[in-house]
């Protein structure tokens, strides 16, 4: 390797290389078959907000094409990818991955489901530009790490965006790098602020990194350059980067990618994962409980410490109001962030009794974990959780997985449906037209 290229960047060529060369492999065309199911189901529920059936009826009117969400306006690519996006992240039920600190696949999704589509694309195209496009963008979240007060979704996943796209209309592997290299020269910074003061505006940056990359893999389709090393100048002068050495191109890390069981964020899960557990020793009688305490790792707090919600953004970032609303009603999904039950008394009450306390050895230790205690009538119940549904080591199984789209499409889609589109997703050959899938919905 010459020694003026960057080694984060030389892993990130290889990356380009190895998957622009060839069809996903078996393992990783499973997982990004999932990803689509859970991703699409997301935004399905998502789509339901008022907000969300605003933005989707003003691009319609503005920008029509050749996508449409079940009863859905038609949408052309640009505007279908940012609804898509918003939609599938409105709940905080997408998926992630831990090394990235993020989530690649949603913007992937949301830019490559319609593009796929307008191109009359299999399965197995889609498929192919996502696995790269992902590989690219789990990399990035790793080496980019952010500024304090930064939020990740208007940033690095554009380049996986990027290289997926340029994937998927066919480029070259030095036509995809270049993609790369053009998202990165107008990276954004994307401000946490909105979570903090509990407003929407944080479900606007997926959307923007997929039309990011979408616009910088046409730009390089046709000719359009970059500085080069641009990515590597981004992360030396702009971003938090880290000098940790990336996974090499052979290492799978679309096989780590996690899907969320509840619609939280993940830090939230385990104390929701405890809470089951005792609610349904409990027999589901919250009435009677006068102390909760909930010892957690430290990043967990820092990240998700809101008290008394007012709103459900801030409600998802939120320990406490997570746990409760499990005990209350025995699951953390959209509804909860719903009337009647965001405001339902008894969950506020709850939510209100709950102490947070840091894990020294867990946080010393930089693993996750959590021990929720509670006193119902003078009783003390305990549970610890180590491990969560949906982790690389605790995927969801297929029953789940179907079972969590079903209820999240049940609103605009028949059961009968949703069956066929995730059976047909999950289990058909690769050559099976997308669309043809896209219409079973």
């Amino acid at each position: 390797m010459p020694p003026d290229i960057d080694p984060q960047r030389a892993v990130l060529q290889a990356v380009v290389a190895l998957h622009a060369a060839r069809p996903a492999d078996a393992e990783a065309a499973s997982q990004a078959r999932r990803l689509l199911v859970d991703t699409v189901g997301c935004a399905l529920a998502g789509r339901q907000a008022d907000e969300v059936c605003r933005l989707e009826v003003a691009l319609a009117a503005c920008e029509p094409g050749g996508f449409a969400f079940p009863t859905g306006q038609s949408l052309s690519v640009q505007a279908a990818a940012q609804v898509l996006a918003m939609a599938a992240t409105w709940d905080e039920a997408c998926e992630g991955h831990a090394l990235a600190h993020g989530r690649p696949g949603v913007p992937l999704v949301a830019a490559l489901l319609p593009l796929a589509l307008r191109r009359d694309a299999s399965i197995g195209d889609f498929v192919d530009a996502f696995v790269l496009g992902y590989e690219v963008g789990a990399r990035c979240g790793a080496w980019l790490r952010i500024r304090p007060g930064m939020h990740v979704d208007a940033n690095w996943p554009a380049l996986g965006v990027a290289a997926g796209a340029a994937r998927l209309l066919g480029l070259a592997p030095e036509a995809i790098v270049q993609a790369i290299d053009i998202a990165a020269c107008q990276l954004a910074t994307s401000l946490y602020l909105p979570v903090a003061q509990g407003r929407t505006a944080r479900n606007t940056y997926l959307g923007h990194s997929a039309s990011l990359g979408l616009q910088a893999a046409f730009a390089s389709a046709a000719g359009i350059d970059a500085p080069e090393g641009a990515l590597a100048h981004y992360a030396a002068n702009h971003a938090a980067a880290t000098a940790q050495p990336l996974p090499g191109a052979s290492t799978l890390l679309l096989r780590d990618a996690y899907l969320k069981p509840f619609a939280a964020v993940r830090h939230v899960h385990y104390g929701a994962t405890a809470a089951r557990a005792i609610r349904e020793r409990l027999g589901g009688d919250t009435a009677g409980i006068r102390r909760i305490v909930l010892t957690v790792y430290e990043e967990a707090i820092v990240y998700c410490g809101n008290r008394a919600p007012r709103t459900p953004i801030q409600a998802q970032f939120s320990l406490s109001f997570g746990l409760a609303a499990m005990l209350r009603f025995g699951d953390v999904d959209p509804s909860v962030y719903a009337v009647p039950r965001f405001d339902d008394a008894e969950l506020r009450r709850l939510e209100a009794l709950v102490e947070l306390e840091v894990d020294a050895d867990l946080t010393a230790r930089r693993e996750r974990g959590a021990t929720l205690a509670l006193t119902r009538d003078g009783v003390m119940h305990e549970e610890t959780v180590t491990t969560i549904a949906g982790d690389a080591g605790h995927p969801l199984d297929r029953a789940t997985l179907v079972s969590k789209f079903k209820h999240y499409a049940a609103q605009s889609v028949a059961s009968a449906r949703s069956q066929a589109f995730c059976d047909g997703v999950l289990d058909a050959p690769a050559d099976t037209a997308l669309g043809a899938l896209w219409q079973r919905l």
